[in-house]
């Protein structure tokens, strides 16, 4: 494992129809948004994930954290929670949960300063909401 600061990780914003994938690297604190995984009832394709961690082989995985905006949890916290736990289980990755409040929101707001309302495509927003979950991550760790 790389020391911190130049770990790499790939970033999920969990939904149950859609999960967003970024890449990022920690020595820049950046990432780039990857294509959205489309899931069943919040249950991806599991061969497509398999696949991105091959391509990419992060040092670990950051799964966004969907809390109210008050900190208290949701049923979709929960559910972040157990994709989390999957990931880990199938995988062995360490997971870091994120706290991922107005992501989406964010996410939107820059997509449409690039390309107006035909760039706010679902996917889209869902893997640049990751990208935003990685880069508010990096920022954490340098407090």
């Amino acid at each position: 494992m790389p020391r911190q600061g130049e770990r790499s990780a790939l970033a999920f914003d969990f939904g149950t129809k859609s999960i967003g994938v970024a890449i990022g690297q920690e020595l820049t604190a950046s990432a780039r948004p990857l294509a959205a995984i489309k899931a069943q009832d919040g249950v991806p394709q599991w061969q497509l994930i398999e696949t991105l961690l091959q391509q990419w082989q992060p040092d670990l995985l950051i799964i966004g954290l969907p809390l109210n905006m008050d900190g208290s949890e949701q049923e979709l916290t929960q559910r972040a929670k157990k994709f989390a736990n999957r990931l880990h289980g199938r995988f062995g990755y360490p997971i870091v949960m994120q706290d991922e409040r107005l992501t989406t929101v964010d996410a939107k707001e820059k997509l449409f300063e690039l390309g107006g309302y035909k760039a706010l495509e679902k996917g889209a927003v869902d893997s640049l909401a990751a990208a935003l979950i990685f880069e508010s991550w990096c920022a954490e760790q340098s407090l």
